[in-house]
């Protein structure tokens, strides 16, 4: 899906139409897993682990660095720069796998965050996963499993099912172990996976099968954490497209993780971005353009320099410049001088979102 014909947008209380000639419009993406408040750490461990209980029982030293100075780092100014992290790859919807926090989540946050959705953490440090399930019997459920190359990650898609917690309100984070038997078990129950490839590869050395990936089963592309993969969503793009053709890769961050998440229209009203390219087909723009333009509920969340200039310089100074490493400058509604000043009292200014380093 492409929009035809650039909508009015918010800056403050004014609206504008901008000229978007050589943009090409696409539907905001929906980053099916995230873990917000993790995007300034390095990614730990060395692996390959034969399942992600080992990676986390080998990273855990909050006593240590570089964990404990991360953690110094107060909470909320974390979160945002997850929020961050999501906006400059043209997220707009992200599933953060953890408590919604609703004083830090509010209408001026970088990107909408998934709220109607329930989630356990994975049937070894959960440990009534049942219970979670039932907790929302509207909602999606979301569950790390199959995160691993051993025995035991092969077992749990059918624990889950013994559990009464796989079903056509399941999605399955990861699912590396998937057996041809268990791709039949979720296709029956018409459960989901959310596929993250660059973490699966850092952690266990390997991902989902190509079995998995080239069936009918939904899969939604996600990014994880920086803790075990250092890349947002165009990166993750650029990793999975290795595996699968483009067009198939654009509706796994856009329709299916929308499926899989229930997201109404309501849900994403006046969600849209723009990406500077040339390409005609939408999903060949989204993989080799760059993103310039991320509007959501109708007002602009990141713009980049170029587009900027056609706003009023009064109402530019609702944006602030954000420059990552190895990509373009853009503005953002956010008061980034107090997001980097509040994380460079801990982790000094040489410090990275997702991978890249922050700069000036």
């Amino acid at each position: 899906m492409t929009l035809t014909a650039p909508p009015t947008v918010r800056v403050g209380a004014a609206r504008l139409r901008l000229d978007l000639d050589g943009h090409v419009m696409l539907p905001g993406l929906v980053n099916a897993h995230d873990h917000l408040e993790f995007n300034l750490f390095p990614a730990l461990g060395r692996g390959p682990y034969p399942n992600a209980t080992e990676w986390a029982r080998d990273i855990y030293h909050p006593d240590r660095s570089p964990i404990r100075e991360q953690l110094r780092v107060p909470k909320a100014i974390r979160l945002w720069w997850g929020g961050l992290k999501n906006l400059l790859s043209g997220v707009t919807t992200v599933c953060h796998h953890n408590p919604y926090d609703a004083a830090v989540f509010g209408p001026d946050f970088p990107v909408r965050v998934v709220r109607r959705f329930s989630w356990a953490h994975s049937l070894a440090f959960d440990p009534d996963v049942p219970a979670r399930f039932r907790h929302a019997p509207r909602y999606p459920f979301l569950i790390h499993c199959g995160e691993g190359t051993d025995a035991e990650s092969r077992r749990e898609v059918r624990t889950l099912d013994s559990l009464g917690a796989l079903d056509h309100r399941t999605a399955v984070v990861h699912g590396v172990a998937l057996t041809p038997a268990d791709l039949n078990l979720m296709q029956r129950r018409r459960a989901a996976l959310v596929w993250c490839p660059t973490s699966n590869l850092h952690m266990l050395g390997r991902t989902v099968s190509r079995a998995v990936l080239r069936s009918n089963l939904p899969v939604a592309l996600a990014t994880d954490s920086a803790l075990s993969a250092p890349v947002d969503l165009q990166d993750e793009l650029r990793v999975a497209r290795r595996y699968l053709p483009a067009d198939r890769l654009y509706d796994m961050v856009t329709a299916v993780p929308s499926r899989i998440l229930r997201l109404s229209s309501s849900d994403t009203a006046g969600d849209w971005i723009a990406v500077r390219s040339s390409a005609k087909n939408p999903a060949q723009a989204l993989l080799d353009g760059s993103i310039a333009l991320v509007v959501i509920g109708g007002r602009v969340h990141l713009i980049s320099t170029n587009l900027a200039r056609q706003i009023p310089r009064e109402l530019r100074r609702a944006f602030q410049p954000l420059s990552v490493e190895n990509r373009p400058e853009v503005l953002v509604g956010a008061d980034v001088r107090a997001l980097r000043r509040a994380a460079a009292r801990h982790l000094g200014n040489d410090f990275r979102l997702a991978g890249k380093r922050v700069l000036g």
